[in-house]
């Protein structure tokens, strides 16, 4: 960073970075969970674990929403000095951060099999779809004022949240700066015809 220029990572894509590892990580333990009886049995383990999925979805895409549309209001143009941090390396750092409450969260959730079979596996990939949902909500926001989120990369510390209590405000830059398009995910490549 030359200048006074900031590290600046991508609102959507610190949102999005976990929701692959908790949907793959709860699908993969729902199917172990499956093999196991378990005390309840997997009919209501199933049947709890889908009302644990669609409260955990709900929960995790709803939270905070006015704190983001807060900063996103206030958000100030991103400076020439500023350097974009790119989606692989956000998503990296965020997931190297966050790898032992995966771990911890994934064992959790298979462990949890032996009361209710699936139950546990089906909340955490609740999770992950609640992510996947908050970050398509973030590219609307984008979309519909025409500017992708930033955030300064500091200010993330280790819990990675972009409406953490150390985020003072966001940055915006055009929509077509980055190499994520709006709501975090990878940008399409324009083919030739």
């Amino acid at each position: 960073m030359t200048r006074g220029g900031q590290g600046l990572a991508r609102v959507a894509v610190v949102v999005r970075a976990g929701a692959a590892p908790l949907w793959w990580l709860g699908v993969v333990a729902a199917g172990a969970g499956a093999f196991v009886p378990g005390l309840t049995g997997l009919r209501i383990g199933a049947l709890g674990g889908a009302a644990l999925f669609l409260g955990a979805a709900a929960v995790v895409a709803l939270t905070r929403r006015g704190r983001y549309r807060a900063l996103a209001r206030a958000a100030a143009r991103a400076g020439r000095n500023d350097v974009l941090q790119d989606r692989a390396v956000t998503a990296r750092n965020w997931r190297r951060a966050h790898r032992w409450w995966l771990l911890l969260a994934f064992l959790a959730a298979l462990g949890s099999a032996w009361a209710a079979p699936a139950a546990g596996a089906l909340l955490l990939a609740g999770c992950g779809a609640g992510l996947w949902l908050k970050a398509a909500w973030i590219g609307r926001l984008e979309r519909a004022d025409d500017v992708l989120l930033w955030v300064r990369v500091d200010w993330l510390t280790s819990a990675g949240r972009p409406v953490g209590r150390t985020v003072k405000a966001y940055r915006t830059t055009g929509i077509a700066a980055g190499d994520a398009a709006p709501g975090g995910a990878r940008r399409k490549l324009a083919t030739a015809a």
